[in-house]
């Protein structure tokens, strides 16, 4: 059984050494670690990979005594788990397609190990794509006087189907604390832009009339401030003056696709850790 441990917990002589050798001592072999220090937080950060033999390792036992021996004495804030452990992802969208497309092609290709239990969108547009690929369609319309029912109906989805974490795949509508509450850093966000650079509704607009060299996009856990959350990966590509604002949009989606395969990647990975607004995104 392959596990994966994530750590942080206040810097101190010793760390690596405890943790290894817990896991030794209940018959783990680990083969993958990479760690990284805070200096001015005075934060210690790792991320553990181990194989244990299935039929002699019980994961409780070996939880209850992590946190017993380890966790407590390090004031260690830890998660674990194993590779038989399949999220469940919720993917919200509007009218735009090119990231639902291209993350359920992803999953299609068995790329993504993960389950996605249902689309939900508050409009009908894309209805016919996660009918293409056998997922269920919710449309659940909203206003801002409808805005509180809708989040309650999106909830309830989201609890009935034991759903980890959710991604907008340009999803056009602010997410209320009611369900960033319930889903810290676990709201994956795509953001049309090079965050903290041209927020708003039009950052191809202002990027052109602003005459930049490059155009980005930024994938962020959703925090109540808005596009403000913790930065989980970005990417830039050159323009010029003979691009159009047109020009701008083609080659932005392009990146957006990318940029959010990677979040989504890492996140499923378990290779981001959020502290104090910011990610720490082990290789």
């Amino acid at each position: 059984m392959k596990t994966t441990i994530l750590i942080n917990c206040p810097d101190q002589p010793g760390i690596i050494c405890t943790v290894t050798s817990f896991i030794h001592s209940h018959g783990g072999n680990v083969i993958y670690l990479d760690q990284h220090v805070d200096k001015q937080a005075n934060v210690f950060f790792m991320r553990l990979e181990s194989d244990f033999e299935t039929d002699t390792f019980s994961v409780t036992k070996f939880k209850n005594e992590f946190e017993k021996n380890l966790t407590k004495p390090y004031q260690m804030k830890w998660s674990f788990s194993t590779d038989d452990m399949v999220p469940k992802m919720a993917l919200f969208v509007s009218k735009y397609n090119h990231c639902l497309y291209d993350l359920l092609s992803r999953y299609n290709s068995g790329e993504l190990k993960v389950d996605i239990p249902f689309i939900v969108s508050n409009h009908a547009d894309l209805k016919p794509i996660a009918d293409q690929f056998e997922i269920p369609f919710y449309h659940i319309p909203m206003t801002k006087a409808t805005k509180a029912i809708a989040e309650e109906k999106q909830l309830a989805l989201l609890k009935e189907h034991n759903v980890n974490f959710v991604v907008l795949a340009r999803y056009m509508q602010i997410i209320s604390t009611k369900i960033i509450d319930q889903y810290t850093n676990k709201i994956i966000n795509i953001h049309h832009s090079f965050l903290p650079a041209f927020a708003g509704a039009k950052p191809y607009h202002a990027a052109f009339e602003r005459g930049v060299k490059i155009i980005g996009a930024t994938s962020h856990y959703v925090t109540e401030a808005l596009d403000a959350g913790p930065i989980i990966e970005q990417d830039v590509t050159t323009v010029s003056h003979s691009h159009s604002i047109k020009d701008f949009i083609a080659k932005g989606r392009d990146l957006e696709k990318i940029v959010l395969s990677r979040a989504v990647k890492l996140h499923l990975q378990r290779k981001t850790m959020v502290y104090n607004n910011k990610t720490v995104i082990f290789s």
